[in-house]
């Protein structure tokens, strides 16, 4: 069963086409007794740009190992995108709540505290020293 058009199409979509990934079958491993351990089913993928790896072996099928392998792909692939824009659209947020002017009554709360720490200063002064 070879892969289906659509996903690949997601895949190039995404910035992994098929010339990004290095693909490899390998032995599987754990329980199933011995023919799990001769068959080379399981499926290893790793998408160089972003150093995505993934081993798959669900299935004793390769073919369906290797699907299964690039849906787990466009999966990771989706959550590292979402997760760079919610950065990217986190940074513009903080930078305009930053530039944004101060209310009204913060503004009156800081001028009125600055008014109260230059009497006491003036209050620190010398005798006649502005006199």
């Amino acid at each position: 069963m070879p892969i289906s058009p659509d996903i690949e199409q997601q895949l190039t979509k995404l910035g992994a086409p098929p010339s990004t990934l290095v693909e490899k079958f390998i032995q599987g491993s754990g329980s199933g007794g011995q023919k799990i351990n001769k068959t080379a089913s399981c499926v290893y993928l790793k998408h160089s740009p972003t150093g995505i790896e993934i081993k798959c072996q669900s299935d004793r099928s390769r073919e369906q190992n290797r699907l299964a392998a690039r849906q787990e792909l466009i999966k990771k692939l989706l959550i590292l995108y979402q997760k760079a824009a919610a950065e990217k659209r986190d940074a513009r947020e903080k930078k305009r709540r930053t530039n944004r002017p101060r209310s009204r009554n913060s503004k009156n709360r800081m001028l009125k505290n600055k008014k109260h720490n230059s009497q006491k200063k003036n209050l620190r002064r010398k005798p006649n020293a502005h006199d």
